[in-house]
């Protein structure tokens, strides 16, 4: 789904937002002892038993605090609180892995007076390590949702160099509602619902069902169009609830601003999608492809994702080199259909190949575009249909392979 512009102008983005900024909400973090100093078991609670949706990796291999997590939004479909913590995956941690899941969502239900099956739990960091639970114990046990706001975004990195939120503002039948999310990843992305979390609220009054199906959809367009390192992790999760506070029409597919709110809850996945990738370790520069001229949308996505996708291409961006025969490469083994004498591909405003004819650009222009700006833009028509599709990436640099060569130290 493209946003539109009419309705792009009803959204209004809180500065400095986050999900406390959304009725019913509340989130904190601490440190606990599983990072060396900075936060790493955090919590997001709700003042209600708030309507939940879920996607989860399709990697086989999945952390003990995901099979939880999945088997909970299955099962009841309603949450109140999600801990998570940093530093430590409990994953490929055998049967004790899944006790000290089911072990700290009991810690949280107990201090909090809350049912365990309304507690999710989520994990990130090294993989194979058992959780020191005498560490998660107590830090679970000092978490208070009094504290400031802020530190729960802190809490949840890992190699992220920088926290992701935001929040926006719609009206529904003349009331606010409120949008938040929260994201972490720089590393280990390629998700296929990457390691990346994002946890999303709303105070909208909405079933689970529809909120399933709005996440599942977003999902596909935002979160599975980001690429780092084309890896997919065993923790990654997209969570999302709604606290229904706030008093309107219940919003389903049939309401007259459902589309307002739909387009609203994709501005802030795809802002958090475009957080992660431009976070991504080591990386210098946000890769941005847009296709267009697909024979669907999905092929699309998918050749979009195949560029910003491709080392090579990855590289090319890093050492601004304007190499358009890389990205071509990329569209080629994509697997979707397309016309080999039909492709047009430009590197920010410069053309450089029209149905496919070199344009012959000069390669000291866009190198001087990929030193100067942030964002790299690559565009691409396919002149076979009217699908269209974006996807999110950055550059491989030296830095990524120093960062990951000693990740466990």
């Amino acid at each position: 789904m493209i946003l539109s512009e009419q309705r792009f102008k009803q959204i209004n983005v809180i500065e400095n937002g986050c999900i406390d900024d959304v009725q019913g909400f509340y989130t904190t973090g601490t440190h606990c002892g599983l990072k060396r100093k900075k936060p790493d078991l955090g919590l997001i609670y709700c003042e209600n038993v708030a309507e939940a949706a879920g996607v989860f990796t399709t990697n086989q291999i999945q952390a003990a605090p995901l099979r939880l997590t999945k088997s909970l939004i299955e099962t009841t479909g309603t949450l109140q609180a999600v801990v998570v913590n940093s530093g430590n995956a409990n994953a490929c941690t055998g049967k004790q892995g899944m006790i000290d899941a089911k072990e700290m969502q009991k810690c949280v239900a107990e201090k909090f007076n809350l049912n365990e099956t309304d507690v999710a739990v989520s994990s990130t960091g090294v993989i194979g390590e058992q959780l020191p639970m005498d560490k998660v114990r107590a830090g679970i046990n000092t978490l208070s949702v009094a504290e400031s706001k802020g530190s729960f975004a802190e809490a949840i990195l890992t190699t992220d160099t920088t926290t992701k939120e935001i929040c926006v503002e719609i009206l529904i039948d003349e009331q606010p509602v409120r949008i938040a999310g929260v994201a972490k990843g720089s590393g280990m992305i390629h998700p296929n619902m990457a390691t990346m979390l994002s946890f999303l609220a709303t105070d909208a009054t909405m079933k689970g069902s529809e909120l399933q199906q709005l996440l599942r959809d977003t999902t596909n367009e935002t979160f599975n169009r980001i690429t780092v390192d084309g890896d997919s992790s065993t923790n990654d999760m997209v969570l999302a609830l709604a606290s229904n506070k706030v008093q309107h029409k219940q919003l389903n597919q049939n309401h007259p601003q459902w589309g307002v709110f739909q387009e609203a809850f994709q501005l802030c996945a795809t802002e958090l999608a475009k957080m992660i990738a431009r976070d991504g370790e080591g990386a210098t520069k946000l890769i941005e492809v847009q296709v267009v001229g697909a024979k669907s949308n999905d092929d699309a996505g998918k050749i979009a994702k195949t560029i910003v996708g491709s080392d090579l291409v990855k590289t090319a961006v890093f050492g601004k080199d304007g190499n358009w025969g890389r990205i071509i490469c990329a569209i080629g083994y994509s697997g979707c259909t397309i016309s080999p004498d039909l492709i047009d591909i430009a590197i920010g405003p410069y053309a450089t190949l029209k149905e496919s004819e070199p344009c012959g650009t000069n390669d000291k222009e866009i190198t001087a575009y990929m030193t100067e700006e942030e964002t790299i833009v690559i565009s691409v028509n396919l002149h076979v249909g009217t699908g269209v599709g974006k996807a999110w990436g950055c550059d491989l640099s030296y830095d990524y392979v120093r960062i990951n060569a000693g990740y466990r130290t």
